[in-house]
């Protein structure tokens, strides 16, 4: 990279921080308050009189939540690869396929078999479920459904629900989670015209 585009990008970083901060609705001074850079500062910093450096930058991508090469707009490198770290618990991985927090969320997760008896729960938001391999099993209140790979099912997560693997093999499945109650609109192919 010449020096012409290093001083482009960072020129370009105080418009981009202020179009992220307004995007979210996020004052100066609440985001001085979850930064503890002062509002002078970030006011400057937006505004192209203040130069952006790592001690800046790293605690306004940790509150935005957004990785650094995002926020300053650094240039593609040309891999298009995910390289989302799994997280795990007991019997599950999930690695996260979104990397924005709240709207819809995406995850590939691989279940194993618990041996503990299902405990159905219910929190705001929709599901959708798509199952990769193997046999899932979902209870939504007083029903217990079967899926196998290449069906989805979507509900509604006030209802009492548990999904977990059905029989003795691990499950793979796609989730997709809206905290704020988004339905999911899939469709296997493309409605014909004229009612077909």
């Amino acid at each position: 990279m010449t020096d012409h585009a290093y001083a482009k990008v960072l020129a370009d970083v105080g418009p981009r921080l202020r179009r992220l901060r307004q995007e979210r609705g996020v004052t100066l001074t609440a985001l001085s308050a979850a930064t503890g850079i002062s509002v002078s500062t970030l006011s400057r910093l937006e505004s192209g009189g203040r130069k952006a450096t790592l001690e800046l930058l790293l605690p306004l991508a940790q509150a935005h939540q957004v990785p650094l090469d995002e926020l300053v707009g650094a240039p593609e490198v040309g891999d298009p690869r995910v390289r989302a770290a799994p997280l795990r618990r007991a019997h599950l991985t999930a690695v996260p396929l979104t990397r924005q927090p709240g709207g819809l969320q995406a995850f590939k997760l691989v279940m194993d078999p618990t041996g503990g008896p299902p405990e159905q729960r219910t929190h705001e938001g929709y599901e959708w479920l798509y199952v990769l391999s193997g046999r899932l099993r979902l209870l939504l209140a007083d029903r217990d459904v079967e899926l196998r790979a290449g069906e989805a099912a979507e509900f509604d997560t006030r209802l009492p629900h548990w999904f977990g693997p059905a029989g003795d093999a691990p499950v793979e499945l796609l989730s997709l989670f809206g905290s704020q109650g988004e339905r999911m609109h899939v469709r296997a192919r493309p409605r014909g015209r004229g009612g077909e």
